[in-house]
């Protein structure tokens, strides 16, 4: 199993993320889209970075006590290691952190790989959105209640 740490997402780890979106979703975001995000202050981004290169990354917006997650990606060469699960767990902790309340998310229903690791993290089916993405396939929303740790 290879080491990997995560971190928040910096400008060295762009032009990374944007490699990884382009080989990972139909419509990936743009470069520009990606960037904005470093200054967008309701972005969260984390990446995972093995031997010093991004390999993988999971980002969310906040909305008062909500969050919305937008991608968790990895490259190809690196799946299968566990990664998207260190970066949700690590997203969800530091939601906890941040007294969020609920996380969403939309999930292709082809995207069997990615509803299991949602369903493993505890996300529930909250709904269904009928042609969701630009290719009009279908979305599941899930959703995770963030219990509050006791302080």
């Amino acid at each position: 199993m290879d080491t990997f740490s995560i971190h928040r997402m910096e400008e060295q780890d762009l032009e990374a993320i944007h490699q990884i979106n382009a080989l990972s979703f139909s419509s990936p975001w743009s470069r520009e889209a990606i960037q904005a995000e470093l200054h967008n202050e309701q972005a969260y981004y984390l990446t995972a970075r093995a031997d010093g290169q991004t390999v993988g990354y999971a980002g969310a917006w906040l909305v008062f006590d909500e969050v919305q997650i937008t991608n968790i990606a990895v490259h190809p060469q690196m799946r299968g290691r566990g990664i998207a699960g260190r970066l949700l767990q690590a997203l969800i902790e530091d939601m906890r952190e941040r007294s969020m309340a609920v996380m969403f998310l939309e999930v292709r229903v082809s995207n069997q790989a990615a509803i299991r690791l949602y369903e493993s993290a505890g996300f529930q089916y909250a709904g269904y959105r009928k042609g969701f993405y630009p290719d009009k396939e279908d979305a599941h929303v899930m959703s995770l209640k963030l219990p509050q740790s006791e302080r």
